[in-house]
């Protein structure tokens, strides 16, 4: 498990460090710097991919994420010319370290010092145990793009969730590896009986058809309901709440984790209903306290309640959960990000609530009463 972030002059965090849990989310206003958090991470992982990392540099462009040149990415009011990484793991006894020199007109960032502590293949973000599911991912379609890299050797559902129908087609009849994300309607221990039980949460009665067609190089998606003592007829997902093929990736790539490995989701709640986000909220804490490392950003406070509900009910504990808020003073004479850390205790309650830190709710109640 990855303990430990520290992030210098990288965009806005000038000098900021993450002391990180299994479960971690973060929130903040827009443009406060929570995706640079997440960015952080994924430079060093494409990086590392594309066999840049240690011998030539940091890679600024690549499929996890496209950030530009040097000058777009480097802390603009920094004292030196170097941007650097520190990464502490729960099975290391020291950190590794990364420092990247500025470059202004470069995709590439020459590596300077490069500090580590053992093999990088053996760690989470560097291994097939990581998964990352951008905010932008496919909406309702019925035809599917196939990868059996991604699919059968990666264990991965793509960036933008576009083999998810193609993995549920060739992993659906295998047992969940965490027992403990098991739904308690499910039919049997299966990835897409339990994809079906949670997602029915969302969508009571739903089933799920994923369908390879080999022969098209597609795979195809469709939805049906029980109603009463029947099934209807399967529909395609154009015809269905766009909310379920939008969140269909997040729930099978967090079903499909195994103890050990680190998912990074943006937005996993998005065109949820509030109930739903809740829901999606609870099954992260499960998958976190089963032993998986979740890095979340999130601007739902339904998520967030979620995860309060289930530490209160003990199914996770308050150090296995981490929050950070990123704000930024308009104010201050430097363009900077502030990190805040509020604590959850056994009882679900928050310590302190920084101002718009998850009380838009709150705020618009005030104006209503």
């Amino acid at each position: 498990m990855l303990e430990y972030l520290h992030i210098k002059n990288f965009k806005t965090l000038a000098d900021a460090g993450f002391p990180l849990a299994r479960l971690n989310v973060f929130s903040g206003l827009n443009g406060m710097g929570k995706s640079s958090v997440i960015q952080a991470l994924l430079l060093l992982r494409q990086s590392y991919e594309r066999h840049t990392l240690i011998q030539q540099g940091l890679l600024l462009n690549d499929d996890y994420a496209e950030l530009g040149l040097g000058k777009d990415i480097f802390y603009s009011d920094s004292q030196d010319d170097t941007i650097s990484f520190i990464l502490r793991w729960q099975s290391r006894s020291s950190a590794d370290q990364f420092v990247f020199t500025y470059q202004t007109d470069t995709n590439l960032l020459p590596i300077e010092t490069c500090n580590l502590s053992g093999d990088l293949s053996e760690l989470s973000l560097f291994c097939d145990g990581f998964s990352y599911l951008s905010a932008e991912r496919l909406g309702p379609r019925h035809h599917h793009r196939l990868s059996s890299h991604h699919v059968k050797n990666l264990n991965t559902l793509g960036i933008q969730g576009e083999y998810t129908v193609h993995y549920i087609a060739v992993h659906g009849v295998k047992p969940l590896s965490i027992p403990g994300l098991q739904h308690a309607n499910a039919i049997n221990a299966s990835l897409l009986a339990n994809l079906e039980a949670w997602m029915a949460e969302l969508s009571p009665g739903l089933k799920i058809r994923a369908t390879v067609h080999t022969e098209l190089n597609t795979a195809a998606l469709e939805y049906a309901f029980i109603q009463g003592n029947d099934r209807t007829d399967f529909f395609k997902p154009q015809n269905v709440g766009f909310g379920l093929s939008y969140i269909l990736p997040v729930v099978t790539q967090i079903l499909s984790a195994k103890p050990g490995d680190l998912l990074i989701i943006e937005n996993p709640e998005s065109h949820l209903h509030p109930a739903g986000q809740s829901l999606l909220g609870r099954l992260c804490v499960l998958a976190a306290a089963s032993g998986v490392q979740l890095i979340i950003e999130s601007h739902s406070d339904h998520f967030l309640n979620g995860i309060r509900v289930a530490v209160k009910q003990r199914v996770i504990s308050p150090d296995q959960v981490s929050l950070f808020f990123l704000q930024r003073a308009m104010e201050a004479a430097q363009h900077v990000s502030e990190v805040l850390s509020p604590e959850i205790d056994q009882a679900g309650r928050i310590d302190h609530w920084p101002a718009d830190f998850f009380d838009e709710w709150d705020n618009q109640l005030e104006q209503l009463l």
